[in-house]
């Protein structure tokens, strides 16, 4: 396929990375034009994701990936799992800037598991763990239930659903980071609730402006302090369709005051 990373669009790339602090080298632009092919061919046949040019992908994908580094420190090479990892944001693009990083993705779409078995070998990603499975099914497994510390989503559910999903695989003393746009004081405190619940503990919201694209985001990055009980995540589907969340709590204890 013919390159589709031209000299300006790489320009943009290497010089938003460097403004959100993260330096990028000969070989980290060559993996990331190397996922950009990628994506942009099979986009035409699979419809991994919406965001389809490469300018918009390197922005509000690459770029915006790329922003959770206001939220936590990359370098430490602790294990990560990215819940929800779509075509591979925001694991990914973290991956191919800090290369170091011990991380595991999942997703439930087969199609875009199988771009991302796909890919990763064309990166020189080897041995990444690329999981077809659904959160609630996977949190219950040994090796990986509150074994990381870190995880990540980018995905469009509430605060409460994406607690449930998370916050089962991070331990004592780790992190969960949603990627949100900001102005969600409202969501946050929806989810108080289900973070107390699943074991979170203090909750930061930091503002993150992406390169090149004006909508205002926000990190939203919860501490674990306790264990999450056994019993969470629940089966599939149950996080979202019940979340754990302040007005289910009202519904079901009408006395019952936030």
């Amino acid at each position: 396929m013919e390159n589709v990373t031209q000299e300006p669009l790489r320009d943009s790339l290497v010089a938003g990375a460097a403004s959100l602090g993260v330096p990028l080298d000969d070989r980290a632009v060559e993996r990331f034009e190397i996922y950009l092919r990628e994506l942009v061919g099979w986009n035409q046949q699979h419809n991994l994701t919406a965001i389809r040019t490469p300018g918009e992908i390197i922005t509000r994908h690459f770029l915006d990936s790329l922003s959770c580094v206001a939220a936590y420190d990359f370098t430490a090479g602790r294990p990560i799992i990215d819940i929800g990892a779509g075509a591979g944001f925001p694991g990914l693009p973290l991956k191919i800037a800090f290369p170091d990083l011990e991380l595991v993705l999942i997703d439930a779409s087969i199609k875009k598991v199988e771009f991302l078995r796909h890919l990763c070998p064309l990166l020189g990603f080897t041995q990444m763990d690329i999981v077809h499975v659904r959160a609630e099914e996977l949190a219950h497994a040994g090796a990986y239930r509150q074994r990381f510390h870190l995880a990540l989503a980018r995905a469009v559910a509430p605060l409460a659903v994406l607690a449930e999903y998370c916050l089962p695989f991070v331990t004592v003393g780790g992190y969960f980071i949603a990627q949100k746009n900001s102005g969600i004081d409202a969501e946050i405190a929806e989810a108080a609730p289900a973070i107390e619940t699943l074991g979170g503990g203090r909750l930061d919201q930091i503002a993150v402006a992406v390169p090149g694209d004006p909508t205002p985001r926000a990190l939203i990055r919860i501490r674990k302090e306790n264990p999450t009980p056994s019993s969470y995540p629940r089966r599939p589907g149950m996080p979202a369709k019940r979340p754990l969340s302040a007005s289910s709590r009202r519904r079901t204890h009408p006395k019952y005051k936030s």
